[in-house]
């Protein structure tokens, strides 16, 4: 073999046993990077040079405090990713121009992919409201399910967000009610993860609420719109609202109208987030 081609060939091996591993290796570093990034920022101790109205200077100092610890996730936000495969949906997660992400994605074969830890924020609900909350990334964890939405979510799917739900409820000690989907949280936009999402099976297992099987008659003076409201919806668009609460607690029929039927589902469902 030629001196010079024998050279190249050495560059390649070299180049190769120096390159990161992986189709994913150039996103897990920018994770590792911009992470360590956060941590320097938390390690900042005493805030920049403080002024009052006249440019006098205000003494500041750091006391560190011993009561303190890290923030917690309060919600968990089931998704549909309404897309083709996991490898898309990996890919739309790992790309800066989508600025769209989830702390878990749940592939078919039932693979879990972490792509966020639980503690930091991650770009998947967007703008919305439930309850008094309107800034639901900072408090919430994302889980989005591969599927395009029109599709039932299969066993192995099911099985292993069960397994993550029972983790993350024990871990940081999140409400059965806080639980819920990105179109309760976003009726105004967003219809994941649909009326083809198990909610019952969940709320068995102890992930959120359904109605009894047994169902009282709602009051003649019931007022849907205050149970939706009360329950936490956004009402500021009552149809929004109506055909989100029956994705979720109907799914037999999503019409942005209430049937009788419906509002004993609605009465006996606002039970057991008031009680």
């Amino acid at each position: 073999m030629k001196r010079p081609y024998l050279f190249l060939l050495l560059g390649l091996v070299c180049l190769a046993s120096c390159s990161p591993k992986g189709p994913y290796a150039v996103t897990n570093k920018y994770y590792s990077d911009r992470t360590k990034g956060f941590v320097k920022s938390i390690q900042l101790q005493l805030p920049d040079s403080l002024a009052d109205s006249t440019g006098k200077q205000i003494p500041s100092e750091w006391v560190g405090t011993v009561n303190f610890g890290i923030r917690k996730p309060n919600f968990v936000i089931i998704h549909f990713t309404a897309q083709d495969s996991i490898q898309q949906t990996l890919k739309t997660f790992t790309v800066t121009s989508t600025q769209v992400s989830a702390h878990y994605v749940i592939a078919k074969s039932g693979a879990i992919y972490h792509m966020v830890n639980d503690y930091l924020r991650a770009n998947h609900a967007g703008l919305g409201k439930w309850g008094s909350v309107t800034d639901m990334n900072s408090c919430s964890i994302g889980i989005e399910i591969d599927n395009n939405g029109s599709e039932p979510f299969n066993d192995a799917q099911v099985n292993s967000l069960l397994a993550l739900l029972k983790s993350l409820k024990k871990a940081y000690g999140i409400p059965q009610a806080n639980f819920i989907g990105h179109q309760d949280f976003a009726p105004k936009r967003k219809p994941d993860p649909g009326p083809l999402f198990p909610w019952k099976t969940l709320a068995a297992h102890g992930f959120g609420y359904w109605s009894d099987d047994v169902l009282e008659l709602a009051p003649d003076d019931f007022d849907y719109a205050v149970a939706l409201k009360l329950i936490g919806y956004d009402t500021s668009d009552i149809n929004a609202a109506v055909v989100a609460f029956k994705r979720h607690f109907v799914q037999t029929d999503i019409k942005p109208q209430l049937t009788q039927l419906d509002l004993n589902v609605l009465y006996n469902v606002l039970g057991k987030y008031n009680q």
